[in-house]
């Protein structure tokens, strides 16, 4: 079981590093990785067991938060029509995405990062993505509202950007073209 402590910090290496791609089948230990990231984000909003454990809630974890260099995250919340939505990306990329924008108007926050960091965080605010899952088969989704939200920012976990590297450095809370804010969190 993951917990605080097995998650690494802002500032560490990991969070900052380009993740290589898996190969399948995923070995034992990737298995393993995929399911307890996916126990992690789902126990995280469990009251009880964020009490039981002390752990931060959450709606998604990425491989490097746990210092693990793969390509992979998992990512557990209900969306906006109360439909929950669960799942381990394998080699997740986006392929389409909307012109217009979003962005969550309480500001977007991360298991890696114990200060608050204000600002809008530009993101799509509808994307198509592929990757797998940890068993091997591809999927193809179409993302909205607070799914898609949370799939770009642990994408973006991958390839080592975090998430206040999107916030306007100026203005953090500057008008974002485009963007309609997100208010549902």
């Amino acid at each position: 079981m993951i917990l605080m402590k097995d998650i690494v910090r802002d500032g560490h290496p990991a969070l900052r590093k380009k993740t290589s791609n898996m190969t399948f089948p995923l070995s034992a230990a990737d298995q393993q990785l995929a399911a307890d990231l996916l126990e992690y984000v789902i126990n995280s909003q469990d009251d009880e067991m964020v009490e039981m454990y002390k752990i931060r809630p959450g709606i998604g974890i990425a491989a490097p938060q746990v210092n693990e260099d793969k390509r992979m995250f998992a990512i557990y919340l209900i969306d906006e029509e109360d439909k929950e939505v669960s799942f381990v990306a394998v080699n997740p990329k986006i392929i389409s995405h909307s012109v217009e924008k979003t962005y969550i108007s309480s500001g977007e926050g991360c298991l890696s990062v114990d200060e608050v960091i204000e600002g809008y965080v530009p993101r799509y605010t509808r994307i198509t993505a592929t990757g797998f899952h940890p068993d091997g088969t591809a999927f193809k989704m179409r993302l909205k509202g607070l799914t898609a939200i949370a799939f770009q920012h642990e994408l973006d976990h991958l390839n080592g950007v975090m998430f206040y590297d999107h916030i306007n450095k100026v203005n953090p809370f500057a008008d974002i073209p485009d963007a309609v804010p997100y208010d549902r969190v």
